[in-house]
């Protein structure tokens, strides 16, 4: 009796655990619900038989972070600078780590002409960093930058067979993982100039997810607090019993 009760314990604090972390990812969607390009996070649960001692099996919570790819709203900025992709694909960013991907098209120069991301990285075209020295810069559909009527470089927009091969890296870059295939030139996407593609969080989805999950956190709880009772009340008996 009290060795599966204290499995039974050992499986709700395990789902206390997972909701935690799920709750966790919840408050930082709604962090980044303003965040140019973010995307946001889920984790799914699934159970998993694993081996507890040489000759037990018992059944455990696995974790897994997936992130939603789905295309954020489209936000008129007017700014030359700032670039949306309208369909498929991601902007390639140079880092110190290697090269990186963002949907975060909120761009600037630094003092070399360089189009570089917020946190100062390189924007990466089909001949290398995109460098701006000029006055009018348009950009086309098919992501061809003109500076003063002349094309000087053109992003690289790549897209992957899979996307859940693309690990988060802060909040709005991401890297292959380790086995995931390279990505390759997309093709159904178009350019918007003057356009940010914001996050693709949805306010009230999160906040509905939130009650709900503080709601079964609170249910867990008391089933743990039923399960210490009961064993309460099992050591108390046996003393009894034996007394």
């Amino acid at each position: 009796m009290f060795i599966l009760n204290r499995l039974g314990m050992i499986e709700g604090v395990e789902t206390m655990r997972a909701q935690e972390e799920r709750m966790n990812q919840i408050a930082n969607n709604l962090a980044n619900v303003d965040t140019t390009g973010y995307k946001k996070e889920n984790i799914t649960f699934w159970e998993m038989l694993h081996r507890t001692e040489a000759k037990t099996m018992r059944v455990g919570k696995a974790l897994k972070v997936l992130t939603g790819q789905e295309q954020g709203p489209a936000e008129l900025t007017g700014n030359p600078l700032d670039v949306l992709i309208d369909g498929e694909g991601f902007f390639e960013v140079q880092t110190p780590q290697g090269v990186r991907y963002t949907r975060a098209g909120n761009f600037t120069t630094d003092s070399t002409g360089q189009l570089v991301t917020q946190d100062g990285w390189p924007v990466l075209g089909d001949g290398g960093s995109i460098v701006i020295e000029g006055g009018e810069v348009t950009i086309g559909h098919r992501g061809e930058v003109v500076v003063d009527g002349e094309q000087v470089n053109r992003f690289r927009i790549v897209t992957f067979a899979d996307a859940t091969a693309l690990e988060k890296e802060g909040d709005t870059l991401f890297r292959l993982g380790e086995g995931g295939e390279g990505g390759v030139e997309a093709e159904n996407f178009r350019i918007v100039q003057g356009s940010l593609e914001q996050s693709n969080v949805n306010t009230a989805i999160e906040m509905t997810e939130m009650i709900d999950l503080q709601r079964a956190f609170q249910a867990q709880q008391k089933v743990v607090q039923a399960i210490d009772e009961i064993d309460g009340q099992a050591v108390n008996r046996v003393g009894k019993l034996t007394a």
